[in-house]
């Protein structure tokens, strides 16, 4: 899925992090090792968590690249799946880029 959004891509990053926050079950972070000046790269994951133990599954990645004039092109790339769980996760994954995309070019 590919969009543009207002804003530059460290605030549109700032409102992706907040559908993650919203929804409570992802993180969305920004990788700074995979990110550049014009770009940055955020890994969104699943959180589970038990007790002292947290598991974070890889749903997919987004990247926000500067498009000029206050705009960022949003590119989301999901995981592929492997397996029934994965499928589930992929499910999941595809609910919160609605909401991102909904989100963040109504901004």
């Amino acid at each position: 899925m590919e969009f543009t959004a207002p804003g530059s891509p460290k605030t549109v990053a700032a409102r992706i992090e907040q559908c993650a926050i919203a929804q409570g079950n992802v993180t969305a972070l920004v990788v700074p090792w995979e990110s550049d000046r014009a770009t940055l790269s955020m890994a969104v994951t699943a959180v589970k968590g038990e007790g002292w133990a947290i598991e974070h599954t890889n749903l997919g990645t987004i990247r926000l690249t500067a498009a000029g004039d206050e705009q960022t092109t949003v590119t989301i790339a999901a995981e592929e799946p492997k397996s029934p769980e994965s499928q589930k996760l992929a499910a999941l994954f595809q609910r919160f880029t609605q909401e991102v995309s909904r989100v963040v070019q109504a901004s």
